[in-house]
């Protein structure tokens, strides 16, 4: 397995390092000859041996890896964010047949979608912290493996009661792999990197809702099959990722590589004066941890940084997921095509999606030229924040147009390719905002933006489960064209967000006790 060789290969390397450097041990040699050690005083104001990378060419800093390896890194991470994702909505694609075999309305049966999206939002508020504790790669390779039970357990559900339980429990663990992924990006590209980085996790990240009726899309139209392969396909899916994980993926936290660094260093020498920043700092157990990290995302809650995106990610969630309903309103009755069809229409915003990585050259190009114009010298402490929404300028007015250009094209007499290519300019509008709010906020927060995160997920995430309950009644009641029309109004109604912050977002930082309020 790749993480055991990795282990080894760095208990290998701290042997190594003590061989070239240290000529007689026995005669107090100064181990702050070692490249990455120095002498600092800990939280008691004792000496002690600071471990840390080895310069710029150490070979186990994720963010000096070699490019293959940590673009192989960050496709792992897609799939893991793709599996957890995927499975949020592919049950919307079975809704008739499991509502039928269970004796139960659809509005009822869609609470299957809508407790895995609530089962995601409270799983956010655990993962962050646990990621932080005991590393990214345990966290995912765990929370995989009581994701697949859980989903079996929905696969087999005997009852309504007990598909939904399943469903939130899936949720509940599913969203520990969504949320440490950002920080795994992070962890693996510098500032300037991190303009490519992240689309390249947030496409196939956000596109699995979109995926998922899609993959399920004759599931349930068909005869030959039970609905209840929606769930053992995403079984499947997710025990070929866990396979990958195995065989492929390594630990990307630099802390936790760092402690195990300094371990080895103290197994090595029997000095235990070797120590990570973390560790002399005596505040890192892990009451500490679980203290500051579940506390923060609710201090946050006052940031108008984070209140904003998270209003707009709660109108993009709305939105995506109300579609997950709507669509056999919007195409099958309006067009007469049976559910099948209905769910692969979902593809047209994930062309939308796809078509966002056009504007990654042109950021990354931007960005390259502000830093070196501002003087950089490569950490990217001189990158202007507002410049991370670039994405956002483009994408907010898509989702409104996209939205009123849907649902008064969506008549009988007007062919189904101009509502088909309107969900193209909303799926283009909503994988702009989310990659905006994300870089962003990340960018404006530095240590502090996993908490910010975290609270935008559970809101956004909350929100999503309710509305997609409501979203059957809500086509049923107010008809495709006004139901489109009232999320186009609120989605206009989000759009100035990133404007606004791009004009007062600066002054807003600087008066922020969290944020950096400062060109890095």
């Amino acid at each position: 397995m790749a993480a055991i060789i990795q282990y080894r290969g760095l208990r290998k390397f701290v042997q190594q390092q003590l061989q070239e450097h240290l000529s007689d041990k026995e005669s107090g040699t100064d181990y702050t000859q070692i490249p990455g050690i120095s002498t600092e005083l800990d939280h008691n104001g004792v000496e002690y041996f600071q471990v840390d990378w080895a310069g710029a060419e150490d070979p186990f800093w994720p963010q000096k890896w070699s490019t293959p390896r940590r673009v192989g890194a960050t496709l792992s991470v897609c799939l893991i964010a793709l599996v957890t994702t995927m499975a949020s909505s592919i049950d919307s694609a079975v809704i008739s047949e499991a509502a039928a075999e269970f004796g139960v309305s659809e509005v009822t049966e869609s609470l299957a979608t809508a407790l895995y999206l609530i089962g995601f939002g409270v799983g956010a508020l655990v993962a962050s912290p646990l990621s932080e504790m005991i590393g990214r790669y345990p966290v995912y390779l765990g929370a995989l493996a009581i994701f697949g039970a859980w989903i079996l357990g929905a696969a087999l559900a005997p009852n309504i009661g007990a598909q939904f339980a399943f469903r939130f429990l899936a949720g509940l663990c599913g969203a520990a792999p969504l949320t440490v992924a950002g920080g795994s990006v992070s962890d693996l590209w510098n500032t300037l990197e991190k303009t490519f980085g992240f689309p390249v996790f947030a496409i196939p990240g956000f596109g699995g809702p979109i995926l998922g009726p899609v993959v399920g899309a004759y599931i349930g139209y068909s005869s030959a099959i039970s609905w209840r392969w929606s769930e053992w396909i995403m079984l499947v899916m997710d025990g070929l990722v866990i396979a990958v994980i195995l065989l492929f993926k390594r630990e990307t936290f630099g802390p936790r590589l760092l402690y195990f660094k300094a371990r080895f260093f103290r197994q090595e020498t029997g000095d235990s004066r070797f120590k990570t920043k973390e560790e002399a700092s005596g505040d890192e157990d892990t009451l500490a941890v679980l203290k500051r990290h579940f506390s923060r995302p609710w201090i946050l809650l006052t940031e108008p940084i984070v209140i904003a995106f998270t209003f707009y990610l709660t109108v993009v969630y709305i939105v995506l997921f109300t579609f997950l309903d709507g669509y056999v309103t919007i195409f099958g009755d309006t067009y007469g095509i049976n559910n099948g069809l209905v769910n692969i229409c979902f593809v047209g915003l994930f062309i939308g999606i796809l078509l966002a990585m056009f504007l990654v050259p042109i950021l990354y190009r931007r960005t390259a030229n502000q830093l070196q114009r501002d003087g950089d010298d490569g950490s990217g402490k001189m990158l202007k924040q507002e410049s991370r929404l670039f994405f956002a300028f483009c994408g907010a007015p898509a989702v409104p147009v996209g939205l009123f250009w849907m649902g008064w094209t969506a008549y009988p007499d007007i062919p189904i390719w101009s509502p088909l290519a309107a969900s193209i300019l909303i799926g283009f509008g909503i994988i702009c905002i989310f990659l905006s709010a994300y870089m962003y906020t990340i960018d404006s927060y530095g240590h502090y933006a996993a908490s910010a995160l975290t609270f935008i997920a559970l809101v956004r995430y909350l929100a999503a489960g309710g509305m997609t309950v409501v979203g059957i009644p809500m086509y049923n009641n107010l008809g495709t064209h006004w139901t489109l029309t009232v999320l186009g109004i609120i989605s206009a109604v989000a759009m100035p967000i990133p404007y606004a912050l791009a004009k007062w977002g600066p002054s807003l930082r600087k008066r922020s006790k969290w944020a950096i309020s400062k060109a890095r």
